[in-house]
């Protein structure tokens, strides 16, 4: 999957090692041959277990440059756009990185004409980590889908890529967020961000989506501690982010009614944990399921019987 993998899965799967202090002063390695239950809680867990001090991971060459395409359609094109980027997406090479960003606003980025900053509509950016020639193929059908308002397509160094929205999330924003995970972009959840793109006080506040598959569903289900199911699916985001207080109070509405508006499109309740503001037992329960939370609430036992590590989504111990 390449870019923007650091946040769903393949770098847990990568995990060698972790140093831990934990609750009690202690600081220990965690991998598969030392503390193996702390380190299959760890990567997926959060901060429940302790505070990890240094990561060691597999490691993969990527770059210099990689190969990007960055479309964006209009309100005015209604679903049609969202519709051509939800066809495109399962046929892209397993290797591309994949963000969906729904009932956006156009950034004032570089790459954007002038004149459609700000414009309300949906996008979608690809990231190529082949030739120049295999990006090419990957993208066309996105252009013949439903041809996009303004479009960006070239090589950028994969550092530049990883900064390429850094402009979405400005120092001292305010922000709230819940997430859910869809076995499917269906029309009737296209239907719901449509319909609620024009209703958001902030230009920051959207909805970023993102596909799983490839290498992630190749993981088995037990194998991390990882709070979804590892079959391919969607991790849809509403993101509030504001810079003022004002803002912040409507667009936290925004996000709990497109959540709620897409709860029935969805398995359960469970979402991401990374990508959840408000504490909510129920919902990290039912992120994790039956089975993961119930061993990850005995090893949360083991390692923080007091539950000093709580200001998270919290495990609490058997």
């Amino acid at each position: 999957m390449g870019w923007l993998t650091h946040k769903f899965g393949l770098s847990i799967d990568n995990l060698e090692s972790a140093e831990v202090v934990l609750p009690d002063g202690r600081v220990v390695l965690a991998s598969a041959d030392q503390h193996p239950d702390l380190f299959w809680a760890l990567r997926g867990g959060g901060g429940n277990f302790g505070v990890v001090t240094r990561f060691d991971f597999r490691l993969h060459p990527v770059g210099p440059e990689v190969h990007v395409g960055f479309f964006f359609w209009g309100a005015d094109q209604g679903r049609e756009g969202p519709r051509a980027a939800r066809n495109a997406i399962p046929g892209l090479p397993e290797e591309t990185g994949i963000l969906m960003a729904a009932a956006m606003n156009a950034p004032p980025a570089p790459f954007v004409p002038e004149q459609h900053h700000f414009a309300p509509g949906h996008a979608l950016v690809v990231a190529g980590f082949g030739s120049a020639e295999d990006h090419a193929q990957a993208i066309a059908p996105i252009r013949e889908g439903c041809p996009p308002l303004f479009e960006f397509v070239g090589p950028m160094p994969y550092t530049a890529l990883q900064q390429m929205l850094d402009e979405a999330a400005p120092w001292g924003a305010r922000a709230y967020e819940k997430a859910l995970y869809l076995d499917d972009l269906s029309d009737e959840a296209i239907d719901v961000l449509v319909e609620w793109t024009g209703d958001r006080a902030s230009p920051l506040s959207f909805v970023p989506i993102f596909w799983l598959g490839g290498a992630y569903a190749r993981v088995g289900e037990d194998d991390t501690a990882y709070g979804g199911r590892r079959t391919p699916q969607y991790v849809v985001s509403i993101a509030a982010v504001c810079l003022d207080t004002e803002a912040l109070t409507a667009d936290r509405e925004w996000v709990r009614s497109v959540w709620d508006a897409l709860r029935p499109l969805a398995a359960d309740a469970g979402g991401y944990v990374n990508f959840q503001t408000d504490p909510d037992e129920d919902r990290v329960r039912a992120s994790y399921g039956p089975a993961k939370y119930d061993r990850l609430a005995r090893i949360k036992a083991e390692y923080d019987r007091g539950n000093v590590l709580h200001r998270n989504m919290n495990i609490k111990p058997a």
